[in-house]
């Protein structure tokens, strides 16, 4: 009899340490990840390094640029570390959605596919094409192009959203490259030239005062990427980027990487 009740005691002890476990692991399981996040104390932020000037490595071979002091500022928000970890285009959304990073900014611009196997904050960055020309072009629409000479580099982005939009007789020129490009324009040999907003930069520290941007061809918004279902996780980072935009702190990290200031974003 004193065996059977002790079987039967440590039967049910057993079975109590049992759902313990179940009940602890469900809770581990159900919790999101900015909770565990915080518990752990650090961040780990999946990044691009190989596309400047957003995600670059340093001197040191540590990830710099623009993403990078995003992650670091939402860390300094969220109380916590931040452990940057790179991450290539490919395989960025798997790093996410097998917990090798806790959230991705990674220059992931926010696409409806995308949206099916991530969920995205508020637009944080964006990537803009626009037509560039000389201060004295009156060009303010893609139909004052007609007749002018528009240089692209060939088969670019670019490319694709000039000719979409450029009057049957304007002259769009090709050529091999951006660098080209940029060269046709100070060189007198085009008008304009559709170009990203670096370029168009790099153009205006070239040569002070000749060119502006004169309207906007095509705007990438990017957004933070979490892994999907969880709400309070989405809550906690859309407060840090809304924060961080309205106070123009994103704003000063865009002009120090790309020479210009934050595109206005719409918030998605």
């Amino acid at each position: 009899m004193f065996v059977i009740k002790k079987i039967r005691s440590f039967a049910g002890a057993t079975l109590l340490a049992g759902c313990a476990a179940l009940a602890l692991g469900a809770t581990q399981a159900s919790a999101e990840t900015i909770d565990q996040i915080k518990a752990k104390g650090e961040l780990t932020i999946g990044m691009l390094v190989d596309f400047p000037p957003y995600g670059i490595l340093n001197t040191d071979n540590k990830p710099d640029g623009y993403d990078a002091d995003v992650a670091k500022q939402m860390a300094k928000d969220l109380g916590v570390k931040v452990n940057i970890i790179a991450v290539t285009g490919p395989n960025r959304i798997p790093y996410l959605l097998t917990n090798k990073v806790d959230m991705l900014v990674a220059s992931l611009a926010i696409t409806p596919e995308r949206a099916k196997q991530v969920q995205f904050s508020h637009p944080y960055s964006a990537a803009q094409i626009v037509m560039f020309g000389g201060k004295n072009a009156k060009i303010s629409k893609p139909e004052d192009l007609a007749g002018l000479r528009i240089g692209v580099a060939r088969a670019s982005t670019q490319d694709i959203a000039v000719s979409k939009i450029a009057p049957k007789d304007a002259n769009i020129r090709r050529f091999d490259d951006d660098a080209s490009a940029m060269q046709a324009l100070l060189s007198g040999q085009v008008d304009a030239i559709g170009c990203s907003t670096t370029v168009a930069a790099q153009i205006s520290k070239r040569a002070p005062d000749r060119f502006e941007n004169k309207f906007v061809l095509l705007q990438q918004e990017m957004a933070v990427a979490m892994r999907p279902g969880e709400p309070k996780t989405l809550e906690a980072i859309n407060k840090v980027v809304d924060k961080n935009i309205q106070d123009g702190e994103f704003s000063k990290l865009f002009e120090k990487w790309l020479g210009t200031p934050l595109p206005e974003l719409k918030k998605s």
